[in-house]
């Protein structure tokens, strides 16, 4: 993704910060230029809101508190036609109130960024304490035919830089990007360094008279330029199947061409979308893959297990969805097994285990959430894959 100036600067915070990740993922929306955020107050991602509350009036931007989190998905996908940077930020029982809207900004390609700071669950469940058992409700908690893309940040700087990302490919795919984080990236505090420059993606206008513009009407890289509402041109948005003027064509025609497109325009983009982190993978015979704070615990159950001689390495995920399977089959066809701790009872493994094609063996860590892993229960089943 190209780095261009941001135009918006005044207000902006820059240098080196010690921040909870909330803060900074807060802070990154604003250097990538989100003025524009509504939401409901949850628990552990209420910190977002709050922050947001403070410094929208700063730079000019929107803070609006919505009676409940449908309402705020609402607010922020007409935001984004009115032409604003928005975003909101929720926790499980709140995605699940957004996931009807979000397959609404996934069918009439509204960009924008939802932020989900994992807690354990099933319903209420553990309000301050970590989890991660929402990722396959990131791929699959609306219904329909789609692709999402969904972002996992580690720490405090990657959540503030992979909300500066999310922003840039929401506006550069015409998608909702979900950033993936949890209770104890969103928590914890760490040293974070603002850029003087973030990288910056323009929302694509049309580039012809408004009488020739149509909402839908894709370019060859299949992803439709993208007129405010208020510019001059005619914009008509449905949640039904459409045709590229965006009026309601309800065949199977329609249904496919479209559809087909909205697949595709991520599918066949993903070297550009998928972002990985790898240590050790080369050479290695066991890999730890893993995301978010679980993959923080396995990177020291790696190096523990290194120090006893075993060929351990790490596959880090920064990019869920689309998930890099073809990455997964080609290590998969050089190492002993995969190991996949995540606090869940083993959602992202069984996508793994999918992508090894039966290749490697693969070791799920399940966690139900409340608390971290010890390095040690990792490393035991490094070393159990690597006899």
């Amino acid at each position: 993704m190209g780095r261009k100036k941001s135009p918006v600067s005044e207000g902006i915070l820059k240098g080196e910060f010690f921040m909870s990740g909330d803060i900074a993922c807060a802070e990154g929306a604003l250097s990538a230029g989100c003025r524009f955020f509504a939401g409901y107050p949850i628990t552990p991602a209420t910190e977002i809101a709050e922050r947001m509350a403070e410094r929208m009036p700063q730079l000019g931007g929107v803070y609006i508190q919505m009676e409940d989190e449908i309402a705020s998905m609402n607010a922020v996908l007409g935001a984004s036609w009115g032409g604003l940077r928005a975003m909101t930020a929720t926790s499980g029982p709140g995605f699940s109130l957004m996931m009807e809207n979000l397959g609404l900004g996934i069918m009439t390609e509204t960009p924008c960024v939802l932020v989900n700071v994992q807690r354990g669950g099933p319903s209420t469940g553990l309000p301050t304490l970590v989890g991660q058992g929402d990722m396959m409700q990131a791929r699959w908690g609306t219904h329909g035919v789609y692709e999402i893309i969904a972002l996992s940040p580690s720490s405090p700087q990657e959540f503030f830089d992979l909300t500066v990302r999310a922003f840039n490919l929401a506006e550069k795919y015409r998608i909702p990007v979900l950033v993936m984080a949890d209770e104890v990236v969103g928590h914890m505090t760490e040293r974070v360094v603002i850029p003087e420059e973030v990288p910056y993606f323009p929302r694509r206008k049309p580039n012809f008279p408004p009488g020739d513009y149509s909402s839908f009407q894709p370019g060859e890289d299949l992803i439709p330029p993208m007129a405010n509402a208020g510019e001059g041109y005619h914009i008509h948005v449905t949640g039904l199947t459409h045709d590229e003027r965006g009026y309601p064509v309800t065949d199977e025609i329609t249904q496919e061409r479209l559809v087909r497109r909205l697949v595709e325009k991520i599918r066949g983009y993903k070297k550009d979308i998928i972002i990985l982190e790898e240590k050790g993978v080369e050479g290695a015979e066991v890999v730890v893959c893993s995301y978010g704070i679980s993959a923080r615990v396995g990177l020291w159950a790696v190096e523990l297990a290194r120090r006893e001689g075993i060929k351990a390495g790490m596959l880090r995920l920064l990019t869920v969805w689309p998930f890099p399977q073809e990455r997964i089959r080609e290590v998969a066809s050089k190492v002993k097994a995969f190991v996949v701790p995540e606090i869940n009872y083993g959602q992202i493994a069984l996508e793994v285990e999918r992508s090894t094609g039966g290749r490697a063996e693969v070791i799920p860590i399940s966690h139900m959430g409340g608390g971290l892993y010890e390095p040690e229960d990792i490393l035991k089943a490094i070393r159990k894959a690597a006899r």
